[in-house]
């Protein structure tokens, strides 16, 4: 598969994880969080799968910017972005290591920073 649309499809994921839909439907996160997954989040918190499932974590309005695919082997990428949290006003710089099981990504690590 070319960069260009393993790029697109991590996008895609990333910018999915931020909607509503995606984070108060456990079926869907189950899918998308690898068994490992886990995550050092902004607030200093650190998530397993588990609990991202079970937190029913609180939403907000938030875009996506600066968003850049590192490949770290054949089916391992690093993505960087930008998020703006538009309820807080608050920066953060992300960052994410996908893994490609069989034929479907799934996040694997993820840590939010928050940025000026």
């Amino acid at each position: 598969m070319e960069i260009q649309e393993i790029k697109k499809q991590l996008f895609n994921l990333e910018k999915e994880l931020l909607t509503p839909q995606v984070r108060k439907n456990s079926v869907m996160l189950k899918e998308v969080l690898s068994a490992d997954f886990f995550e050092f989040g902004s607030s200093g918190t650190i998530w397993s799968k588990k609990d991202v499932v079970e937190a029913g974590l609180s939403l907000r309005e938030m875009t996506l910017s600066e968003f850049a695919i590192h490949p770290l082997a054949e089916d391992v990428m690093l993505v960087t972005y930008r998020v703006h949290d538009r309820t807080r006003n608050q920066h953060t710089l992300r960052s994410s290591i996908w893994r490609k099981k069989e034929h479907q990504w799934q996040l694997f690590f993820h840590q939010g920073t928050i940025a000026t």
